[in-house]
């Protein structure tokens, strides 16, 4: 699991971050899988 994982999920849960937000945090501080996880979406590049 990412260090940021938690952080991450927090912001998303709680609102202070959209999924988009998240989708920018793949590769940085999360990864794919971990998206998922999160947004309860599959990870796709644009």
């Amino acid at each position: 699991m990412s260090k940021k994982f938690e952080q991450v999920k927090r912001y998303y849960d709680v609102g202070l971050w959209s999924e988009g937000m998240v989708w920018n945090a793949v590769g940085r501080w999360i990864n794919a899988y971990e998206f998922q996880e999160i947004v309860g979406k599959e990870y796709r590049k644009s």
